[in-house]
């Protein structure tokens, strides 16, 4: 029996991302994409914004929904763009706009001082009737490392071109996906997860 969980995101990469992820750690999952409308993320942490975007998919589906909050804290900046990475250079920035407006704001940092880490919180929301009374948990993971001068790399997303994880000298852009898929905060957080993640498998599969 395959077991259905829809992802709270309209971005494909992710969706791809979290089934490698989850097929190489379970068995009997299939990560699906979500197509309802998007919940306004007011939270002020990661967890918060992805509670909430795991109860609204959990609640226009009625399936299990899993959601991550996730972004790139630069030290000398205090820890931004934090929550705010996906929009950093505006509501309709993408990728490249977003990554772009980051490397102007601290290209005359030396790299000693370019410190950042890749944070991640995963949530998962199982709805009411398919466990009694509901069922929330969430997860983090993170992934130290620096930020580099400039983008490197084709693979990976957002602003994997230019994150040096910590102890190597590529990009997570510049990594294979099996080894990114291995060490990476999203990897991290499933860690935390996949316990509580195959006791909801087991209990919905009987």
């Amino acid at each position: 029996m395959t077991l259905e969980i829809v992802l709270a995101t309209h971005n494909a990469h992710k969706v791809d991302e979290f089934q490698r992820i989850i097929g190489e750690r379970l068995t009997g999952v299939r990560v699906i994409g979500y197509d309802g409308p998007s919940p306004v993320e007011a939270g002020t942490s990661f967890a918060e914004n992805a509670l909430i975007k795991a109860r609204a998919a959990a609640a226009h589906t009625g399936l299990p929904a899993l959601a991550d909050d996730s972004g790139i804290a630069v030290d000398v900046m205090g820890g931004a763009p934090g929550i705010f990475s996906a929009r950093w250079a505006g509501s309709q920035a993408g990728d490249e706009a977003n990554r772009r407006l980051l490397l102007e704001q601290i290209a005359d940092v030396r790299q000693a001082h370019r410190g950042a880490a890749f944070h991640c919180t995963i949530a998962l929301v199982v709805p009411h009737p398919l466990i009694a009374d509901g069922f929330e948990f969430t997860a983090a993971g993170r992934w130290p490392g620096s930020v580099a001068y400039e983008p490197r790399g084709s693979h990976g997303f957002g602003y994997d071109p230019v994150f040096e994880p910590e102890g190597r000298e590529v990009t997570a852009a510049e990594l294979p996906p099996e080894v990114k898929n291995a060490e990476s905060h999203r990897a991290r957080a499933f860690a935390a997860l996949m316990p509580e993640l195959q006791r909801v498998a087991s209990a919905l599969a009987r």
